[in-house]
């Protein structure tokens, strides 16, 4: 160690947002520092990004200190945590440490999208310590909503910083394992810098309920229902899943699974010995064979996904399964923040067939993989960090966090957001710099950034339309043959009732005739001539000026 080495820690992801996790933590001179990278997920595009398939964070960064990044380590297979692995790595090309669920759903994953891409995972879980430059990472058993979480210890010659991915404390899990107060306790005994801590339920008091409570809760809703019961619910998650297939084995019920991420989840989880004790589900063959009382579906959906298995249910679609009046459907899950209406269309379809809905504002039905106040004050007593830094969290999350850390005696909570560089060691925490950040974009095949995905155009055709404008001048300057006019995307008739392409066909022709003939020659003062006139034409009849392309060509 050097009198100019500095620990730092660069989040490209996941604070002041949920979802897109990226952190990065800094040793050395501030000229040439070693990182290490915690998680690589993406978040999920809303209507503003039309045709966007998933939102990556950008990495430009890491094109500059490829060379000095020596791992990258995932904390759990949540998609907003490992998601954008398989696009990002092959930039990188550095060894990943990841837990055998991981790892299993990371193979799963490149399996079901054929990417050409296999990273080399090395498995790395509770107890574990590995070397990774100047680092050393121990990794900690914590519960969470998906099976082997971590959170990770991580040793410099200038302090131990804890990085508790996501957690909560479940002392009655279905899933284990228990977020391991005991290792937790001796790590802040002996000395913890710096606590990154998630933020995402710093929002709500107490402590959450347990697994088993809601595994009971479950149990009772199934041993009630005269009908069929559907249970969506994240497909991620294991524990869930087994308590669901418990409370239908006790009500002499058996179990179908629905939905391809859903399969791909379970098939990963029965691989390394996660599902023992569960019996095998039916086949969808099956489905209709059975008698309406000793059935249970498991299903992909919970988010309102209009492809997902809870969406054709609602809309009557599916081949094999169906539903009807005084069947049950049950939402074990929370309603991400963006997924309302849809979540609310689908509720509304399965009412119009006179099926009961059930959410967690009914009964105990859902129980948050994260931590509440309650839980982070024990965190905190048990740590006894120096620094805490909320993350894992929009702006009202980061917020509540930092004033319930300060209410709790923890002296140093800095403010951070994307792309700062925040200082750990030596001295105060402080921020000594910005790095290049943002979002990119993956939109079918292709990976690029707003402008190169065309998705501000495309923004905007989907608000105004197009209008394709074909037009021949003959040797004379005139117009040679009917202009040809192709709306797209716009009302066809005007307030008048006038059909919108003869209303346009005039616009083109009276903005060539208005041009005098010797300016005609020139084609690009032609082509935005009649560009303006169609687009100002839309505007005076619609209120909206749409995407006009125009050709121009001399024909004889």
């Amino acid at each position: 160690m050097t009198k100019q080495d500095e620990l730092v820690f660069l989040p490209l992801g996941g604070v002041g947002e949920i979802g897109m996790n990226l952190a990065l933590y800094g040793f050395g001179p501030a000229a040439k520092r070693e990182w290490l990278m915690v998680d690589c997920g993406v978040t999920f595009p809303g209507p503003d990004l039309p045709g966007v398939d998933l939102v990556l964070p950008d990495i430009r960064f890491l094109a500059e200190e490829r060379k000095t990044l020596k791992a990258i380590i995932i904390t759990h297979a949540h998609e907003d945590h490992y998601g954008a692995l398989n696009d990002l790595w092959p930039g990188l090309n550095v060894p990943v440490y990841a837990s055998p669920f991981t790892a299993g759903m990371l193979e799963a994953k490149r399996q079901f999208e054929r990417s050409r891409t296999e990273i080399p995972v090395t498995i790395f879980k509770q107890g574990d310590r590995i070397r990774a430059g100047s680092f050393e990472i121990e990794a900690i058993g914590v519960n969470h909503s998906i099976p082997e979480p971590m959170a990770l210890a991580i040793r410099t010659p200038l302090g131990t910083v804890l990085h508790t991915g996501d957690w909560k404390i479940d002392l009655q899990p279905s899933l284990g394992p228990l977020t391991d107060e005991a290792r937790l306790r001796a790590l802040g005994d002996e000395g913890v810098l710096a606590m990154m801590c998630d933020s995402t339920n710093a929002m709500r008091d107490g402590a959450s309920p347990t697994e088993e409570e809601v595994g009971a809760s479950l149990t009772k809703l199934i041993e009630a229902a005269e009908g069929r019961v559907a249970i969506t619910t994240f497909s991620s998650n294991v524990g869930r899943i087994r308590s669901i297939a418990r409370a239908a084995e006790a009500a002499g019920r058996e179990v179908l699974l629905m939905g391809s991420s859903m399969k791909r989840v379970v098939n990963v989880a029965r691989d390394i010995g996660l599902m023992e004790g569960i019996s095998d589900f039916i086949d969808e063959e099956d489905f209709g064979y059975i008698p309406r009382d000793k059935v249970v579906v498991i299903l992909t959906g919970s988010q309102g996904e209009s492809r997902a298995a809870l969406a054709k249910l609602s809309r009557d679609e599916m081949r094999n399964v169906a539903f009807s009046a005084g069947d049950t459907v049950v939402f074990s899950s929370r309603t991400i923040p963006g997924n309302e209406k849809a979540i609310n269309d689908i509720k509304n379809g399965l009412i119009e067939q006179g099926i009961h809905v059930l959410t967690d504002s009914d009964a105990l039905v859902h129980v948050s993989g994260h931590p509440r106040r309650g839980e982070l004050r024990q965190m905190y007593e048990w740590v006894r960090p120096k620094i805490l830094v909320p993350v894992h969290g929009e702006a009202a999350h980061l917020t509540a966090h930092a004033e319930l850390a300060r209410q709790s005696g923890i002296a140093e909570v800095p403010r951070l957001r994307n792309g700062e560089i925040l200082r750990l060691a030596p001295g105060a925490p402080v921020i000594v710099g910005e790095a290049p950040h943002g979002r990119i974009f993956k939109d079918g095949s292709l990976i690029g950034d707003f402008e190169e995905m065309g998705i501000g155009a495309r923004r905007k055709l989907s608000f105004a339309g197009h209008v394709a404008v074909n037009l021949m001048l003959d040797g004379r300057l005139d117009i040679a043959i009917d202009p040809v006019v192709v709306p797209i995307g716009l009302p066809e008739y005007d307030d008048e009732g006038e059909d919108m392409e003869e209303t346009l066909y005039d616009a083109v022709v009276g903005a060539v005739e208005s041009i005098p003939k010797v300016r005609r020659k020139d084609l690009a003062l032609v082509q935005e001539s009649v560009r303006r006139a169609v687009r100002g034409t839309v505007n005076d009849i619609w209120g909206k000026k749409p995407v006009v392309t125009v050709f121009v060509n001399k024909v004889g």
